[in-house]
């Protein structure tokens, strides 16, 4: 089966194209350059996602996703790293996992104090504030490995959805050895959509959460093994879901 290529927005775009489509995505480079990080930096944390513990709550039985999970706050240029709290949203948003305190190994201490790290974070959370302005943001990142382990591994078990926050950013770590893996996103309260393969490293989809719901489609081995890493980083203006 032939991917459909990402159609990447043009770097003066991005905010406009939020605004009006609620998703953009983005290119490395251009990443890179709205963030103020080098590539070569981000790369530099691509052995972390090695280091991931199996998430223990899937509730198909599967065995295929390992994560780690930290959370932070942004006010202006500024993140500082939250106490750490269970991942909770309700069954409005999640009916699979919805309503359960999960709680994950967090971020290790080596990428969150890397000085990229909160360029990254910041860059991002500035562009959306650009699309629509709030107060401070509070950011949840989730790193993922889904692997091929049981043949088949699903990347968003719960299907079509919403995540209840303001905007959500997925960036392509890196794929090995898979098939599958498009990413498609559609109108909340409409008919449009739209379906790719991020396939380049540090390529991202950046999503305004109340006008879209997303999906990643299973992914199955290649050959015999194989996996797909994806940081995800979603921003809600105020609070953590489960605080307001």
């Amino acid at each position: 089966m032939n991917a459909f290529a990402p159609p990447y927005t043009a770097p003066s775009d991005v905010v406009a194209v939020l605004r009006t489509q609620g998703c953009a995505v983005l290119a490395p480079s251009t990443l890179a350059a709205m963030c103020g990080v080098e590539l070569s930096a981000l790369d530099a944390w691509r052995a972390s996602w090695n280091d991931l513990p199996p998430d223990a709550y899937l509730k198909d039985g599967g065995r295929y996703r390992s994560r780690r999970h930290s959370c932070f706050v942004q006010q202006g240029e500024t993140l500082v790293q939250a106490p750490r709290r269970a991942h909770w949203q309700s069954e409005d948003y999640n009916a699979l996992h919805g309503g359960m305190h999960r709680w994950f190994e967090p971020l290790s201490p080596g990428l969150v104090d890397d000085p990229t790290w909160t360029r990254l974070l910041t860059g991002l959370g500035s562009t959306f504030a650009q699309a629509r302005a709030v107060g401070d943001w509070h950011i949840e990142a989730h790193q993922f490995r889904i692997d091929t382990t049981d043949g088949i591994g699903r990347p968003t078990p719960e299907g079509a959805h919403r995540d209840g926050v303001d905007f959500v950013a997925v960036l392509l770590v890196g794929r090995s050895g898979i098939k599958g893996g498009e990413t498609r996103v559609f109108e909340a309260d409409g008919p449009a959509g739209q379906r790719f393969t991020l396939t380049e490293p540090w390529a991202a989809l950046l999503l305004d959460d109340h006008r879209v719901i997303h999906e990643s489609t299973p992914i199955q081995p290649a050959q015999t093994h194989g996996h797909r890493d994806t940081l995800v980083l979603t921003y809600r203006a105020h609070a953590f879901q489960g605080e307001d």
